[in-house]
């Protein structure tokens, strides 16, 4: 029980976070907050997959998809912090 409701917790924060930095890319226009933005959306289906990996579907396994999330997620923000040099 207490697990459900940690890992629904962090679903939600990275979802809020999410949409908070896209909501002040729109506003500003800073291409950092876009590449974060888009990180945190990231960390939200990371997060997803956790629930069903490990509460949904518990005998499925999901660390490919998760793992694949994340890295995906990180390359996101790698590229914005390296190679984006607008502001």
């Amino acid at each position: 029980m207490i697990a459900a409701i940690i890992y629904s917790l962090c679903a939600l924060t990275a979802a809020v976070c999410a949409y908070l930095l896209l909501q002040a890319y729109r506003r500003g226009g800073y291409r950092l907050l876009l590449w974060s933005g888009l990180c945190f959306a990231g960390l939200t289906i990371n997060n997803l997959f956790l629930v069903c990996d490990k509460l949904v579907f518990p005998n499925i396994d999901f660390s490919l998809w998760r793992n694949a999330s994340i890295l995906l997620s990180m390359a996101i923000l790698l590229y914005g912090l390296i190679w984006d040099t607008e502001s």
